[in-house]
C-alpha cells in the first residue's frame, strides 16, 4: 500500500497517540522496532500517519508498550479501522483542510463544549448570519467561495438535529449576542434561532454577561470535543490565523478547567434565555 499523500487530523491524532504510548514506555523508535522485529522507519511512518495501522498491529504495539488500558486501546483500534468517508470529503481541495478537520472532529465527538466571545458558535448560525460573517472576511472572499462555506456550515449544523444529536453546551459572551452582523432584522432572526436551539434537549446555551464576576479566558473561540475516552478529547482553538488542535494531557486539563470556570460564571439556562429574548426585543 503506498504512503498517504494527504492525512486528516484524525489520522494524525492516531499516530500521535501511538507516539505517546511508546514514549510512556520509555522507548525510542529504534528500540520499539527492535522489540517488534521491524524496521524503525515503520514506527515513524505509523506515528506520522504516512501509513495506516491495522487492529492486530495496534494490539501488538499496545502490548509491547505495556499499555493495559483496554478501553483506550479499543478506542484507538476503532479509529484505526474506520473506513467510512464522511460527507465533508466532497469539500477536499475546495475548502481549507482545517474546515474539514473541524467537521470530522464535531461529527465523531461524544459531546461538544464551546466558548465564544465575538461570534455565535458556527453550529448555531443561520444561513444569513453566516453569510454576513463570511462577507466581512479579510482578504475578501469571492462570492462563490462564500456560498460554498455557507453550504458547508449549514450541513455541519445538522449534527445538532440528528436523532442521536450530540450533547452541545455553549457559553456565549453577551458581546456576541449584541453584535449586529447584517443589521438589526437579521440579528433578531439569529437570536430567535438561538432560542429555538436552546429548547432542544441536547443543546445547553448559557450566557456570560459583561458584569460576570471573575471573568477569565482569552478572546479566542474554544471548542472541546469529547472523545470515546477522556484521553482522546481534543481542544480546537480558532483564530484569524487558522485553527490549532491541542491534545496533551496538560492542555486538555487546562481547557476543561477553563470551560468549567466559565460555565460556573454564566447565567442559568432560563436566565440566559430571558436575556437573549430581551436583547432580541431591543433590535
Amino acid at each position: 500500500m503506498p504512503p498517504r499523500t494527504v492525512t486528516t487530523a484524525r489520522q494524525r491524532r492516531l499516530g500521535a497517540e501511538l507516539r505517546k504510548m511508546r514514549e510512556a514506555a520509555g522507548l525510542n523508535a529504534r528500540e520499539a522496532a527492535a522489540q517488534l522485529g521491524i524496521d524503525h522507519t515503520k514506527i515513524s511512518h505509523m506515528e506520522t500517519a504516512r501509513f495506516g495501522v491495522g487492529a492486530d498491529r495496534l494490539r501488538v504495539l499496545a502490548s509491547s508498550y505495556g499499555c493495559t488500558d483496554q478501553t483506550y486501546v479499543d478506542a484507538l483500534i476503532a479509529m484505526a479501522t474506520e473506513r467510512d468517508r464522511g460527507w465533508w470529503e466532497q469539500y477536499r481541495g475546495i475548502l481549507p483542510a482545517g474546515f474539514l478537520d473541524l467537521t470530522e472532529l464535531e461529527h465523531k465527538a461524544t459531546y461538544l463544549r464551546t466558548y465564544q466571545i465575538a461570534h455565535l458558535p458556527g453550529l448555531t448560525q443561520t444561513e444569513d448570519y453566516a453569510r454576513a460573517v463570511f462577507e466581512f472576511t479579510f482578504p475578501r472572499l469571492a462570492q462563490e467561495d462564500i456560498e460554498t462555506r455557507i453550504a458547508h456550515r449549514m450541513k455541519r449544523a445538522q449534527i445538532l438535529n440528528r436523532d442521536d444529536g450530540v450533547q452541545f453546551t455553549a457559553v456565549i459572551h453577551e458581546a456576541a449576542l449584541r453584535m449586529r452582523f447584517g443589521g438589526r432584522a437579521l440579528a433578531r432572526k439569529q437570536l430567535d434561532h438561538l432560542l429555538s436551539l436552546s429548547e432542544q434537549e441536547n443543546c445547553t446555551i448559557r450566557v456570560l454577561t459583561f458584569d460576570a464576576d471573575g471573568f477569565a479566558g482569552s478572546g479566542q473561540a474554544v471548542l472541546l470535543a469529547g472523545g470515546p475516552v477522556p484521553q482522546l478529547d481534543t481542544v480546537h482553538l480558532d483564530s484569524a490565523h487558522g485553527a490549532l488542535l491541542l491534545d496533551s494531557e496538560a492542555q486538555l486539563k487546562a481547557y476543561r478547567d477553563l470551560l468549567t470556570a466559565m460555565e460556573e460564571r454564566t447565567l442559568s439556562v432560563k436566565q440566559s434565555r430571558d436575556l437573549i429574548r430581551e436583547i432580541a426585543h431591543t433590535l
